[in-house]
This record gives structure tokens, sequence and C-alpha cells, in this order.
């Protein structure tokens, strides 16, 4: 097999899979990996799950396209799901976490418009990802993201997760032209980054006192991740807009943007739209998926899971001299490590026959299906004390 003939955007492992089955990948020879990666958090309900094998295939055999100029039943229907599940109103359906954000930050200048500001600012966080299109990436952090396609579109500004303080300097300078704050509620790319205790909170009140929509990109942290539907739901609060992907569609292409109906009623016919978008196998898969993480527990499941896979990285790591922090939140959690170690998750496959990301050049990022048991989270505690 050559990869001659595609774009060099990755540097992929020397490792491809025929098949899946829940927690379990297998390669071209037949080895079995106990995947501790879900795609980056997509395979949320594991791999080939049999309720969405029949869904795909049903649906293939019925409808996958009739565009947005008509309406389509599982489109309304997953959006009721989401509405009912996050306290949001409304949503709009898209192909990836990309264009779900692109989609918020459209929303945000329309919310400056309506209000009479020429030159709207977005308020971001520092080291935050939200996609790779030009608009999320000037809205990202990080030379390695940016490198080579300044001067990006759109006007932000940066202040530290979950520093307070900052966002109080910004308000005073730039307040008037102020209309929305974009952050994960836990910066995945960056390492699993956790926000203090309170600081959503905070947020949520200081947008309500200054007229700013609060916009959580939960692409990664939504749809169960970290133990609950959303990661907002933790703090007790509910944003104005919120983004999804990932999850949702347990590797079939979807996005999602939710919003309050006073904010979703800033788009218009015409004024945004998608061709793919929302069509109905994406959406049917989308229902399938919260219906199983329902009726297994899975919510319930990431976060017992989630505490006890912390818990144990503890014991066996905490007097490690290469290990610097363990945090996460459910099932999304980090290492960090003291010094880069990029060839990490290429010797935990080939020795350990686990797979497992290291984002940031060290921290080791952990992000297994929803339907991970007690006796896989021992087998990747044990692959990384032995890697390590």
């Amino acid at each position: 097999m050559t990869a001659a003939c595609l774009m060099t955007t990755y540097q992929p492992l020397a490792l491809s899979f025929a098949r899946g089955l829940g927690t379990r990948l297998w390669d071209q020879q037949g080895r079995e990996y106990l995947d501790a990666v879900a795609g980056v958090a997509v395979t949320n309900v594991g791999h080939s799950h049999p309720r969405l094998v029949t869904a795909i295939s049903e649906q293939a055999g019925l409808l996958l396209h009739t565009s947005n100029l008509y309406g389509i039943d599982w489109q309304q229907r997953l959006a009721q799901r989401l509405a009912r599940l996050s306290g949001l109103d409304q949503a709009f359906f898209n192909n990836s976490g990309a264009e779900a954000n692109e989609t918020a930050l459209k929303l945000a200048r329309l919310h400056g418009w309506k209000k009479g500001i020429e030159q709207p600012l977005v308020v971001v966080m520092e080291n935050a990802f939200h996609g790779r299109t030009l608009g999320t990436m000037a809205a990202s952090d990080g030379p390695s993201v940016r490198l080579g396609f300044q001067r990006l579109p759109g006007d932000f500004i940066k202040v530290g997760f979950g520093d307070l303080t900052a966002l109080d300097t910004v308000t005073r300078e730039f307040g008037a032209r102020i209309v929305a704050v974009l952050l994960e509620p836990i910066q995945g790319e960056s390492g699993v980054q956790l926000a203090p205790p309170g600081y959503l909170k905070a947020l949520r009140a200081h947008c309500s006192q200054h007229g700013w929509l609060l916009m959580l990109d939960e692409i990664q942290t939504g749809i169960g991740r970290t133990g609950t539907w959303f990661a907002f739901q933790q703090e007790g609060i509910v944003p104005d807009v919120m983004t999804l992907a990932k999850g949702l569609g347990n590797g079939i292409p979807i996005g999602a943007c939710l919003a309050r109906t006073s904010v979703a009623k800033l788009f218009t016919p015409g004024s945004h739209g998608s061709t793919f978008g929302g069509n109905p196998l994406a959406c049917r898969v989308g229902c399938t998926v919260l219906d199983i993480i329902e009726e297994q527990g899975l919510l319930e499941n990431a976060a017992r899971q989630g505490e006890r896979l912390l818990a144990r990285l503890r014991v066996e790591l905490s007097e490690h001299p290469q290990v610097l922090a363990i945090r996460g939140r459910g099932l999304m959690i980090g290492i960090e490590l003291a010094t880069p170690q990029r060839d990490l998750a290429a010797r935990a496959a080939r020795e350990q026959g686990v797979l497992l990301n290291v984002t940031r050049g060290k921290v080791i990022r952990l992000l297994p299906p929803l339907t991970l048991d007690s006796k896989e989270v021992e087998m990747i505690v044990r692959a990384i004390a032995r890697l390590l």
C-alpha cells in the first residue's frame, strides 16, 4: 500500500486496521489492539455497534440524501433530542466540528450586527483549538496550526484559560466591541486542560451581564465523554451556543450548532446553509447513538470508569520522574510528561497492543470508548506503566 497520491497533511503510524468491534481493532495481519483513542473521541459507543450497523444498512437502502430544499424527518428528530438533552432550543446541522464552529462564529457576527457593532470582537482562549478552516484557525492558538496562513480572518482577543482577571482587563479595554466568548470546557488538543471549578459559571454570569454570547465548543467533550451529556452540565449552567461533532456520529461525519431561540433566529433563509448537512443517514445515526448511550447507561459508565482510570494511573505513575501531572474528567484523561515522547504512540501499539495519542509532544491523551470496562482500565494502566 502506498500513500504517494495523498497530500502530506498527516504523519500516520505504519499501521492500518481491517476491522473493529467494541473497544478493539484488528490490523491487516490480524493482531488485536485495545483502542484508547476512539478515533480521537469519535467512536464513543465502540466500533461496529450492531445497532448502528443495522441503522446504517437500513437507511442506505431507503434514503441517503434529498438536500435541505425539503424537510428531513430524521434531522427534525435529532434536533428535538439534542434540544431536550442540552436545554437549548434549535439546531443547525453540518458535516464537521470546524463547520459547527464556523456556524457559531457567524451567529456571533450577526449578534454584533444586530447591536450595531461595526467591528465585533470574540474572546477566545490561549492554547485553544477550534478547527482547521481559516476562521477557526484564527480562533485557535499555537504556531504550528497557524504557520503559513497569516493573515487570518476574524477579530479575536485571546485571554488565559481560566483567568478571570484577564477577562476583566479586556472587558474594560474592548467591552463595547465584544460580542461573545468562545471556549472549550476542557481543552483537548492542548493536553486535557481543565478550567478551575466555577470558571464556566463565572463566565456565564459575565456574559449575561454584558450582553455577550457564551459559546461552548463541546466537539470533544460532548456526547457523554466527561460522564454527562455535555461538560457544561457539571457546572449547572446553559450556554447561548454549543457546537458538537465527533461522538455524535460515531464515525459518520456530522456536526451541529445549537443555540437559544433568541440567537438562532438571527439566521434567516439563505443566510447559512450546507449541501450535505443534516442528511437522513447522518441524523439517523445521531439518533441511534443517543439511544445506545441512554439504553446502555454509558454516561454512568464513563464517569465510573473514568474515576477508576484516573485513580489507578495516579497510584501507578504519580511517583514516576517522567510524570508531571495526571488530570481529566470522565474518559478524557491527560498524562503530562517531563520531556517529549514523540514515539510513544508507536511503541504503545507495537509493544503493548494499546492505541493511545500524544498531543503537544508530551501529553498522553486517553479517549477510549464509553463502553470501557474495569479489566480494560487495568490493561491501559499496565501498558502505560510498562512504557514509561
